[in-house]
């Protein structure tokens, strides 16, 4: 399994209303539970124009499929190489 970085373009998603928010949730979970593949969604990260969402998948074509299921638009789909922190800086 691979994490992925998923841009979707969504003029006006920083005006989303928690409604709308909520059903867009619903809606993944429903497209990820249609997959019948493993497939994580962690989180998402919405700003004024974009969402910005972290998945686990086996590979790209996964994460088109489920945004395909949800209707969700895609920008670009980036797999996660390695990731950093504060803690990177001093290593235990």
């Amino acid at each position: 399994m691979k994490k992925f970085v998923v841009e979707r373009n969504l003029p006006g998603a920083g005006n989303l209303t928690p409604e709308e928010l909520q059903q867009m949730s619903e809606v993944s979970c429903e497209a990820m539970k249609k997959l019948g593949k493993p497939y994580f969604w962690i989180q998402s990260f919405v700003t004024e124009d974009k969402i910005y969402c972290i998945h686990i998948a086996e590979s790209e074509e996964v994460i088109r499929e489920h945004a395909r299921l949800g209707k969700f638009p895609v920008h670009s789909i980036s797999e996660v190489k390695n990731i950093i922190d504060p803690l990177t800086s001093n290593p235990l």
